[in-house]
């Protein structure tokens, strides 16, 4: 090899690196995340957490060959909302994920091209977000929260650990959970034959929690249902500290209300929810497209039972009911 050779492969060599660093910032591919939670509320980071590591068990990794914007934001605050949207949407990410059905409604306002996918949404298909379960149809798939029939659940289980409770309210906000009739109904028609009166409790803001409560606990054998809602899971503390104030039992839809304080919950695992959406992301971003990956239930369900707030509401817990929890908080 002569001298000029020689140089000629050095300087080739040379040139390795930057074109394997190129190459690599050319298969960087961009997730955007747009969350209805505070930044700091540790429900939230624990679900992102999940979905970064189900995005690493494929092969995602941070800052090799994914990048991940997030927006944090709640769901009553529309102007951030419908900002965060369009921050999003001009980085033109390769995909986008959400949580909750106003989050993703207000993505769909500003994009019908940037594939989407929803970790946590009620009712997809009456939000107008997809066709069917099956054939979703458009750019956005994804992954709901419990069925309407658990309406039902809830109000059993309320019975079981509160049989005298005969009045009971179905707590939502009508402005954050547009669908919230998907739960109601069946609610009411479950209230039926346990022989409850069945009291629609629609709450707009924080406000209003206090007063709808307290109301529903000033006559005796009063009880109360939450309704999963981005509105609730924010103000979880608040509304479980009012029950307990007031001596209302009351059953929850997930287990960060029994976790501060809630009598009981019952619903499915919403970080499972996170951990099973990497799955969508990773065939999106190979090339799969949302229209054709069929919206996916829950598989995992959670009843947890806060034995000291019962007490400090003089309930006596079956030993049956709490045989059947996945977790007894003593």
């Amino acid at each position: 090899m002569n001298r000029r050779d020689f140089i000629t492969l050095l300087g080739g060599a040379a040139a390795w690196p930057l074109a394997a660093r190129a190459q690599q910032r050319e298969h960087m591919r961009r997730i955007g995340v747009l969350m209805p939670l505070a930044a700091d509320d540790p429900v939230g980071q624990a679900r992102i957490a999940a979905l970064r590591e189900g995005l690493e068990k494929l092969g995602w990794i941070e800052g090799r060959n994914i990048r991940i914007d997030t927006r944090w934001t709640t769901t009553g605050d529309v102007e951030s909302m419908q900002r965060y949207a369009k921050e999003l949407v001009a980085l033109q990410p390769d995909l986008i994920v959400t949580q909750s059905t106003p989050i993703t409604a207000t993505l769909l306002q500003e994009t019908r091209t940037i594939p989407i996918v929803f970790a946590l949404v009620a009712d997809p298909i009456g939000s107008g977000f997809v066709a069917s379960f099956a054939k979703p149809g458009g750019n956005v798939t994804g992954f709901v929260t419990i069925e309407p029939t658990m309406a039902g659940k809830w109000l059993e289980l309320l019975k079981e650990i509160a049989p005298r409770a005969d009045r009971v309210a179905f707590l939502f906000n009508p402005a954050t959970a547009t669908y919230f009739e998907y739960w109601l109904n069946p609610f009411k028609a479950a209230a039926v034959s346990f022989a409850v009166e069945a009291i629609a409790a629609p709450v707009r803001d924080r406000s209003e929690l206090e007063p709808v409560i307290a109301e529903q606990a000033r006559t005796p054998n009063g009880g109360l249902v939450v309704m999963p809602d981005t509105f609730t899971d924010s103000h979880r503390v608040e509304i479980t500290s009012l029950a307990a104030r007031y001596r209302l039992p009351a059953v929850y839809p997930y287990r960060q209300f029994t976790a501060v304080g809630g009598l009981l919950s019952y619903g499915d695992d919403l970080i499972d929810n996170f951990r099973r959406a990497p799955t969508y992301v990773d065939r999106i971003l190979k090339g799969e497209k949302p229209s054709e990956l069929p919206v996916q239930a829950p598989v995992k369900f959670d009843l947890v039972i806060n034995l000291k707030t019962a007490k400090e509401l003089g309930l006596e817990v079956p030993l049956h009911l709490q045989q059947r929890a996945d977790e007894v908080i003593e």
